[in-house]
């Protein structure tokens, strides 16, 4: 059900897109402030983390599926305190601290069994589905911008280790390791003893061999190593992965987590094992999970730069036209 909006209701600051365009025409202004309706909770967000959705949707990638809803705010991570709750609602109370991923309404139909959905994060309060896999309470160890910038980075990291199930010793190439997924799963595979091998620039050597990595290689395909145990992309297209798997050995294992979904015939090898990754309904990997392993220290957010919510279209920009290490979070 979606959320109630009251006109008559008082108003509150968030970063608005008004139609399709970049993000360079996000404005912040004052919207009605959303209401939950049975099964959802109302969160005053304390943080919200930029991701892929927050630019593509309103950009206009998604129109030959789904057609975004304007006026549109951007946040699919967020962490907050809950301030109302509506009926059904048992797991939550007002003033927890939560936590999580809540995608934009509009793509409920893709997002699992029990959709995690929400009216957008970079606000001052948001309407969420309470009963989700993908929202947990924030744990006191883990702090409210590091639980925004881990939600789906974090979720993902967890999900890619768990399903790569690597092994002491055995050689994993990560392709994207400077994003928000790759410098989350960096710390796991070493954890796990892994020989990592991260692609990045010069100059984030020095932080991936502090998140774990132990050789940094550049982004051109021609230097990637030979004989890799495990490949693991989390950034370049599931039809763009053949140079990927060309480093791997006869029986290695090629992990992704991006559309389209890899096949054996687009990367020219059926001597490799292909798991596609995409926990919507936290199988592999729940919202508990990731506080859990934040407070633990086991997960760790990169935050690349935080900004204020006046500064919230500024954040996607960056996003969308500069190298990020790690994530950019919107600090209220």
């Amino acid at each position: 059900m979606d959320a109630v909006v009251d006109s008559q209701q008082e108003s509150m600051k968030a970063v608005v897109a008004t139609d399709y365009g970049p993000p360079e025409q996000y404005a912040v202004a004052e919207v009605p402030v959303p209401r939950p309706g049975p099964g959802q909770m109302q969160v005053r967000i304390a943080a919200a983390s930029v991701n892929p959705a927050d630019v593509r949707l309103p950009g206009g990638e998604f129109r030959d599926v789904v057609d975004a809803e304007f006026p549109y705010i951007p946040g699919v991570d967020f962490a907050g305190m809950v301030t109302e709750i509506g009926d059904g609602v048992s797991a939550y109370a007002v003033g927890d601290e939560v936590f999580g991923t809540a995608v934009p309404r509009v793509l409920r139909a893709m997002a699992g069994t029990r959709p995690s959905v929400g009216t957008g994060a970079m606000a001052e309060y948001a309407v969420v589905e309470a009963d989700t896999p993908l929202i947990a309470h924030r744990p006191d160890g883990l702090a409210a911008p590091d639980a925004a910038a881990l939600a789906t980075a974090g979720q993902a990291a967890l999900a890619i280790s768990k399903a790569a199930d690597v092994q002491p010793g055995e050689r994993v190439l990560v392709v994207g390791a400077t994003g928000g997924v790759g410098t989350a799963l960096l710390p796991l595979l070493a954890a796990a003893k892994a020989q990592v091998i991260a692609t990045a620039t010069e100059t984030d050597a020095d932080v991936m061999v502090g998140l774990g990595a132990t050789e940094v290689i550049g982004y051109q395909e021609a230097g990637y190593p030979a004989d890799v145990d495990v490949a693991i992309n989390v950034v370049l297209p599931g039809d763009g992965l053949a140079g990927v798997a060309a480093a791997l050995r006869p029986g290695g294992r090629l992990v992704t987590i991006t559309f389209p979904i890899t096949t054996p015939e687009l990367i020219r090898r059926d001597d490799v094992e292909l798991r596609f990754i995409l926990d919507m309904d936290g199988e592999l990997a729940s919202m508990r999970d990731v506080g859990e392993a934040g407070a633990r220290g086991e997960l760790r957010a990169t935050i690349a730069r935080r900004y204020s919510l006046d500064e919230g279209p500024q954040a996607c920009a960056d996003f969308l036209r500069e190298h990020t290490l790690g994530k950019r979070v919107v600090v209220l």
